[in-house]
């Protein structure tokens, strides 16, 4: 039985559960919206209301994994709760949250487990990031993705893929829009670092295919052009008053280098262009 797990059909999950049922997978998924349910079930998924909490274990996470070989765990991290200023923060631990799953997915089927990580554990250094870059993690979310990555990758009971994507682009997520009249914007210079949304499911779909796991992989398009070049072409192009950036200061940001994926998956991105 190919059967897998995807813990979050959001904005991700739901397109990718989709995509490995074409793959001729058995899916099963979770949502925290009781009212999502069944536009799970009516996409063929499997449905779950679950969710995740820093101080108890969703009831049905045992049912959740069980028979599945994989697990893809794709949820944002949500650390402020309810309040902007992150005072809630340690009620909503990530860490907390993935930790408190661990001994539930020991006790299961699971061998392989992705995580949805970010390059935002990189921090805010000023040069090329490789997977072989030591992690300088500035806001909250990178350092508990940081630490997550690292209990998961330790665990002996099942291994572990870490996929750490740039920015995330696709159906309302519009980079042009979110800069679009904007003034006196920093790091004109800086470069881009976006991915698309069909390219984050085609590397997943192809990490599960290959069977590669134990491994960590940065993920953003080999096209960066700068912060200004960019967003303001986008801005033309779609119609929007373009933003206008601040040179007064030296611009200051990395560049994602996702050359170890391109060759140990053989992947190419569908869509350089963004």
């Amino acid at each position: 039985m190919r059967q897998i797990s995807v813990l979050g059909c959001g904005w991700l999950g739901l397109p990718l559960a989709k995509a490995l049922i074409q793959q001729e997978f058995i899916v099963k998924g979770s949502t925290t919206t009781a009212e999502k349910l069944p536009t799970l079930e009516l996409a063929g998924i499997k449905p779950y209301l679950i969710e995740l909490e820093s101080d108890q274990l969703s009831h049905n996470m045992g049912e959740f994994l069980k028979d599945s070989e994989t697990l893809i765990i794709a949820i944002p991290p949500k650390l402020r709760g309810k309040n902007k200023d992150y005072s809630d923060a340690n009620a909503n631990s990530f860490v907390k949250k993935i930790s408190l799953l661990l001994p539930e997915i020991e006790n299961s089927s699971i061998k392989n487990l992705l995580f949805v990580s970010s390059t935002a554990i990189y921090g805010h250094i000023n040069t090329v990031v490789y997977e072989t870059t030591t992690p300088q993690p500035v806001t909250e979310s990178g350092k508990q993705l940081l630490e997550i990555e690292n209990i998961l990758q330790s665990q002996t009971a099942f291994q572990s893929t870490i996929l750490r994507f740039g920015g995330l682009i696709g159906p309302d997520r519009n980079p042009a829009r979110f800069m679009a009249g904007k003034e006196d914007i920093s790091n004109p210079d800086a470069a881009v670092n976006l991915i698309d949304l069909q390219d984050c499911i085609n590397i997943i779909l192809k990490i599960v295919a290959t069977n590669t796991w134990g491994e960590n992989f940065n993920a953003a398009a080999p096209y960066h052009p700068t912060r200004e070049q960019y967003y303001i072409a986008k801005a033309i192009e779609q119609n929007l008053v373009p933003p206008i950036f601040d040179h007064n200061s030296p611009s200051e940001g990395k560049t994602i280098n996702s050359d170890k994926l391109i060759k140990i998956l053989e992947y190419t991105f569908t869509n350089t262009t963004l």
